[in-house]
């Protein structure tokens, strides 16, 4: 018992940032799940243009099986809840909706194909 308050004397700044990240993430969430489902929707299809366009910019053309395990695997760390009800069809078709987008804007976009290095 005494080991437990000693620890907890000397590192209660580990606590207090503890609960202050787990308030942070709670409040976050909150806010997700708080959105009607098509904003909820909208939200993630924005981040997937962010997440395909940044696997583009690393993997390059060519190697799409690669991207969307990428993708997918960026999707399930950013949204669990998310990932554990939709199949992963959804996913695909949701990913080549964002594709779709990411091509349209290096077409018109000189600044878009210098980050991604297609230019």
């Amino acid at each position: 018992m005494n080991d437990v308050v000693k620890f907890l004397v000397e590192n209660w700044y580990l606590l207090i940032a503890g609960v202050g990240v787990a308030a942070a993430a709670g409040f976050m969430l909150y806010r997700f799940f708080k959105l009607p489902t098509k904003e909820q929707i909208a939200k993630i299809k924005e981040w997937l243009l962010y997440a395909v366009t940044e696997a583009e910019k690393e993997l390059g053309g060519g190697t799409g099986q690669l991207k969307l395990r990428q993708v997918y695997d960026l999707f399930v760390q950013r949204f669990p809840a998310v990932a554990a009800v939709i199949s992963f069809d959804t996913f695909s078709s949701w990913v080549d909706e964002a594709l779709e987008q990411m091509r349209e804007m290096l077409e018109q976009n000189q600044n878009v194909q210098k980050y991604v290095g297609t230019h």
